[in-house]
């Protein structure tokens, strides 16, 4: 079976930053929560804005439905550590 990447695009509203550092504090703890469940993350759009992020998170899975899995587990702990930080999200396969 071929690897699947899968790419998980999400629009955040970090509606208590008053400042860009205060902004890339709550990041930092997202990043560190989904880099433990062995996903890669970047900030990649809205990186001068203080209550807007826009984060992709990749992963490399065995198939569609166990990446979907690993991507519906990282928005279910993005939730659990900032409860309603993310205000959109879209996963799209990059077969």
């Amino acid at each position: 079976m071929p690897a699947i990447v899968a790419l998980l695009t999400l629009e955040l509203f970090v509606g208590d930053a008053h400042s860009l550092k205060e902004k890339r504090m709550v990041l930092r703890r997202v990043k560190d929560r989904l880099g433990a469940l062995n996903l890669s993350v970047a900030e990649t759009a809205h990186q001068e804005l203080w209550q807007r992020a826009t984060v992709s998170v990749a992963v490399v899975r065995d198939g569609e439905q166990s990446a979907e899995a690993a991507l519906q587990q990282a928005i279910e702990a993005i939730e659990r550590v900032e409860p309603g930080l993310v205000t959109r999200s879209d996963i799209e396969f990059l077969t």
